[in-house]
């Protein structure tokens, strides 16, 4: 079982969550975040004072899949969010020991689903 996490561009979560729909993956957690990476942000003026933006709008993608939905899980969301500028984001794969349902009590891959 993978834990895959995806950072993306706000404005790429609709292409994403299209071309992971059409690989057959419907389960995922999103959640907004701020970060900056190679961007390293941008600064502007508002009122005559400059203001540094070094936090930038990301949207976070955590989809749990059993080993076999992984590869294609992570071709869909490059996919998708993929423009080839700086800031198209990161894909971080984790090994998930262990998923448990609540509702059933079912365990590993049988919980992912």
């Amino acid at each position: 079982m993978k834990l895959i996490i995806a950072m993306i561009q706000p404005h790429k979560l609709t292409d994403v969550k299209k071309a992971l729909f059409d690989a057959e993956i419907h389960k995922m957690t999103v959640t907004n975040a701020l970060g900056c990476g190679q961007q390293k942000g941008f600064t502007e003026t508002y009122r005559g004072v400059l203001y540094e933006v070094n936090l930038l709008k990301k949207v976070r993608l955590e989809i749990a899949v059993n080993d076999e939905f992984a590869d294609a899980t992570i071709k869909a969301i490059i996919r998708g969010a993929k423009t080839g500028n700086i800031g198209d984001g990161k894909i971080m794969v984790l090994d998930l020991s262990e998923c448990i349902r609540i509702r059933t009590g079912e365990l590993g891959k049988d919980a992912i689903g």
